[in-house]
């Protein structure tokens, strides 16, 4: 099976997830405009509240949409389709390539529907602040996404669900996807070293037109590499079994 066949096979599957549908695009869509729609001429941050807000929603938005992939990961693995990779041609490498490109498909499709929800509340940027924005918050994903295949290799079917739910809630809640929750002291410290902070900062940082500081860069490469590691562990003890 070629590889971009299996990527359009996995969105189908995708697309006709209700719970992807409910959480990725329209719970962050009727937040936003319940929310930022009362407070559009609020600064928060410095910055407009529907500007911020708006990002707070790709954050938890996206973030819903590319850990998906664990929740088909975990069905799979109870279907015995993960031994049926090893017997078939399918490369594992393309396996785990069509869940990440999935991912960041239909989280891009989340930040769409939020982008123009934003500009109809009245945010304006520069072509290039929106490339910024877009582009951190895609790079911002990564460890994200890793999360979402670790969790499919752990957790059965049945609690994968709230396990998923509550981890991308949680990385958002600290990260200020729904509001800073802190503007100094141990609590911001703890939420800068949380790719989702950094991932709601997106919006902010491509404001002042520049990318984020060192720590924000620092912060998604050693998370990434830690899960990376993590999941290939786990990924190894489930193969082992079957």
């Amino acid at each position: 099976m070629r590889q971009w066949t299996y990527v359009w096979y996995e969105i189908l599957r995708t697309i006709r997830n209700r719970r992807f549908l409910n959480f990725s695009l329209i719970f962050p869509l009727v937040l936003f405009f319940s929310i930022a729609g009362e407070h559009r001429h609020v600064l928060l941050e410095g910055i407009p509240f529907p500007l911020y807000f708006m990002t707070g929603m790709m954050a938890f938005g996206s973030m819903t949409a590319i850990t998906a992939s664990g929740a088909r990961i975990a069905a799979e693995r109870q279907a015995g389709w993960t031994r049926q990779i090893r017997i078939t041609p399918l490369k594992t490498s393309t396996y785990f390539v069509a869940k990440v490109v999935t991912g960041y498909l239909m989280a891009l499709f989340s930040i769409l529907i939020l982008a123009l929800a934003g500009t109809s509340l009245g945010v304006r940027l520069e072509a290039t602040q929106w490339l910024i924005m877009v582009g951190l918050i895609l790079v911002g994903l990564m460890p994200i996404a890793v999360i979402g295949i670790l969790l499919g290799h752990l957790v059965t079917v049945d609690s994968l669900g709230p396990a998923l739910g509550g981890v991308t809630s949680l990385l958002a809640l600290l990260g200020g996807a729904f509001g800073p929750l802190a503007t100094s002291g141990t609590l911001l410290s703890v939420a800068k070293c949380l790719p989702s902070y950094w991932i709601v900062q997106a919006g902010k940082t491509a404001l002042g037109g520049t990318g984020w500081p060192a720590e924000g860069w620092i912060v998604i490469a050693v998370w990434t590499v830690i899960l990376v590691r993590l999941t290939a562990l786990a990924y190894r003890r489930v193969t082992a079994r079957v």
